[in-house]
Formats: structure tokens, C-alpha cells, sequence
């Protein structure tokens, strides 16, 4: 039982990293490199010309690698794990609440909506005061930074959570209180806010990283609602 369950959410989280791949090389990478260049001095700072942008830093852009296979190889090493890890939280969230993927199209229906829902919960609602951020552009600590994402991930879901699974009119609106809260007491600002990145690189990079990972989490629960429906009913249970 345990093993099916886990190879169908292994094998959609591994096509839809796969799948993310590309989406982010036509995206939001492009919009990296650009900031990048401007980060190392490489593409002098001009706001009235758009066009001088990327190509002097794409080597140097290109030789940077985490992992050391390249930067390509590495997005995709990432995003393969990246997959499989939110394939395997999603279906485990979807059991414990008891979701049932019956075969057909509802299964399908029901793994979008559950990506939708990880995607506001995970994506949209972090960025809401915290936005996805190019390189060179400001930071606040990284401490702080990642300790205000995990709160307002959980409390948007604690809010999701309240609003769609709950009937009561009241238990709905503690939900909206529950996801509005992390935003009334605000995400950790930078103390310096000087950049020599443009700032129509950084605000077409967050716009970009929302629209591409909203495609991922579509996609990954589109399949996964699929591939569990395959899963026998008796195995779910």
C-alpha cells in the first residue's frame, strides 16, 4: 500500500521538476542572470536602456554553481527534489484529511485545487510582503526572513484549512484573521534598501517566479490527483 502510494507521489513530483525546468529557463533565470551582471559591476547602470543587460555576466553566470554540475544541471537537480518533497507533503496532507481521488476527471480537478491552494499557501501569501527577490537586490536577515516564511506558510494553511473544510461562518472568517496576521505584523525589512539592480528586473522576477510556480504547483497536483486516483481505494483507506 505504502509503496504505491509513494510512487505515484514520487512520480509526479519528479515530472512536474521536470517539467519546471525549462518554465524557469524561459522565465525567471533570464531575469537572474540580468541582476547578476549588475551585482558584479559587469553591465553598467542605466535605466533608459533595457537592452544592455544580460550578456556580459552570462559566463560569468553560467560558471556559478552550487553543486558544481552547472547552473543548468543543478536547476534541474534541485527541481527534481524540490518535486518529489511537495509531491509527498501534498499527498500526505490529502490523506490525512481523508480526500478521496476517485478515477476520472474529478481526481484530476481535485489534485489542481489542492496545488492551487499549496500555491497560495507556500507562494502568494509569503509574497504578499515578502516578495521572490533577484540577486544583489536587498535582504533582511536570513534568520528572520525564514522564520516569518514558515510562520505565515503554516498560518495561511491553518487559514485554507478553516475556510474550505469548515461550514461555520465563524471558523471562515478566524481563517481570513489567521491569514492576514503575519502580514499585520510585517515581514522583516532590510535595513539598508539601496541596490544597483533596477528595479524593473526585481519586479519582473517576482511577477515571473509566481506565475511559474503556480504552473508547478497546478501541474504537480494535477498529476498527482491522477496518478493516486490509480491507486485502489482499499490502499487509501
Amino acid at each position: 500500500m505504502i509503496v504505491r502510494l509513494l510512487l505515484a507521489a514520487l512520480a509526479a513530483g519528479l515530472i512536474a521538476g521536470m517539467v519546471m525546468t525549462p518554465a524557469q529557463y524561459v522565465k525567471t533565470i533570464p531575469l537572474i542572470m540580468q541582476a547578476e551582471a549588475y551585482e558584479n559591476g559587469e553591465v553598467a547602470h542605466d535605466h533608459g536602456d533595457a537592452g544592455a543587460e544580460a550578456e556580459p555576466g552570462h559566463h560569468h553566470a553560467e560558471e556559478d554553481s552550487m553543486l558544481g554540475f552547472g547552473r543548468f544541471w543543478d536547476t534541474v537537480l534541485a527541481n527534481l527534489v524540490a518535486g518529489a518533497g511537495f509531491a509527498l507533503m501534498l499527498a500526505a496532507v490529502a490523506l490525512l484529511m481523508g480526500v478521496e481521488f476517485p478515477a476520472g476527471r474529478e481526481a484530476i480537478t481535485r489534485g489542481l485545487l489542492f496545488g492551487a491552494a499549496a500555491w497560495f499557501c507556500v507562494q502568494l501569501a509569503p509574497s504578499m510582503s515578502l516578495p521572490p527577490a533577484v540577486p544583489g537586490f536587498p535582504y533582511a536577515d536570513l534568520g528572520d526572513r525564514q522564520s516569518w516564511w514558515m510562520i505565515t506558510v503554516a498560518m495561511s494553511a491553518a487559514g485554507i484549512w478553516c475556510i474550505a473544510m469548515r461550514p461555520e461562518w465563524l471558523v471562515k472568517a478566524v481563517g481570513v484573521a489567521i491569514i492576514i496576521a503575519p502580514h499585520v505584523w510585517g515581514s522583516p525589512v532590510p535595513e539598508d534598501l539601496s541596490s544597483e539592480v533596477p528595479a524593473y528586473i526585481a519586479s519582473a522576477y517576482a511577477a515571473a517566479s509566481l506565475a511559474t510556480t503556480l504552473f508547478f504547483w497546478l501541474l504537480l497536483g494535477g498529476l498527482l490527483g491522477f496518478f493516486l486516483s490509480r491507486v485502489p481505494e482499499e490502499q487509501t483507506a
